[in-house]
């Protein structure tokens, strides 16, 4: 059976957005569960997202104070959709994250990870798939706030979908 997610990253509200765009809650309805990786800032949006899906995984970010912390893991591990998935908010440098990423991580088929607010779609040398949604409320130096949509099935990755917010 497939799993439709929605993956999030640095939504920094409320210091940077006063909520989350009407879009991402419309998606959030639309979404098997819900991937934030990291720097949500406040501990009012965690519980917003998670009485509104039906599954949340979730990650604190160097941004989030000990609230989110003390909820968070640094980092979590699931399995949807038999696709092992790792989530973080930090990753380091681009340069060399896919090698990073394999030796740090040998048992994840996904990983989804934050802090840059810039989109990242690759594959590492051992077959990794790296993630990284931007930011939906922060663009930063991006010329648009962005998120990812995913459907899973059968530990695959079916579809990836970057959906740009002007």
């Amino acid at each position: 059976m497939g799993v439709r997610l929605l993956v999030l990253a640095d939504t920094h509200v409320p210091k940077r957005a006063r909520d989350l765009p009407p879009e991402i809650w419309d998606a959030v309805g639309e979404a098997d569960a819900v991937v934030h990786a990291g720097d949500w800032v406040d501990v009012a949006l965690l519980d917003r997202l998670q009485n509104a899906t039906p599954q949340l995984i979730g990650v604190y970010g160097n941004n989030d104070g000990p609230l989110v912390r003390a909820r968070l893991p640094e980092v979590a591990h699931a399995a949807l959709a038999e696709v092992r998935l790792t989530v973080v908010h930090e990753t380091g440098a681009a340069k060399g994250r896919e090698s990073r990423a394999d030796r740090g991580y040998p048992d994840t088929d996904l990983l989804i990870f934050g802090h840059s607010h810039i989109p990242w779609d690759s594959t590492s040398p051992g077959g990794m798939r790296l993630l990284n949604p931007g930011s939906p409320t922060d663009r930063r130096r991006q010329p648009y706030r962005t998120y990812l949509t995913l459907d899973l099935n059968a530990g695959r990755i079916t579809a990836v979908q970057l959906h740009e917010m002007r």
